[in-house]
């Protein structure tokens, strides 16, 4: 399985002046590029590592410097297939070293950044895809 670098459109930012500033992050990724139950050679693995993370700094150049801030995972599936959401930890992981490779926070330590398990959502007749949500917590910047 490989990474795809497909050129989507900008993270949708959501701000209100009651509420801290959030974004959703989309991902064209039908299903997760890292998983904990792959078992590839180091090299590839780390390919598709790199590949995460520069398509996460990427996506998330525009948004500002946050002091902290929560990232959740979605993903997104179409069908009621069980899965397991701690298996796409290691995708949350490369996307969090991206989103420190952007400059979002200093580091992905968690007094900077707190990460929620990932989340999968089934949507019938959607599209399969990953979102990453960056909100501000502690309300610095």
């Amino acid at each position: 399985m490989t990474a795809r670098a497909v050129p989507e459109p900008m993270p949708e930012q959501v701000q209100t002046d009651a509420e801290p500033f959030a974004t959703v992050i989309r991902f064209d990724y039908t299903s997760p590029p890292l998983t904990a139950n792959q078992r590839m050679h180091w090299r590839k693995k780390a390919e598709i590592t790199k590949t995460v993370r520069a398509v996460t700094a990427l996506k998330a150049a525009r948004i500002p410097a946050l002091g902290k801030c929560r990232v959740t995972l979605t993903w997104v599936v179409t069908t009621k297939r069980r899965r397991d959401a701690d298996n796409i930890v290691p995708t949350l992981k490369a996307m969090c070293d991206g989103l420190v490779d952007a400059g979002i926070v200093a580091d992905d330590t968690p007094d900077l950044m707190e990460k929620v398990m990932p989340v999968i959502v089934y949507e019938k007749g959607g599209t399969a895809r990953m979102e990453l949500r960056v909100e501000m917590i502690g309300g610095a910047w």
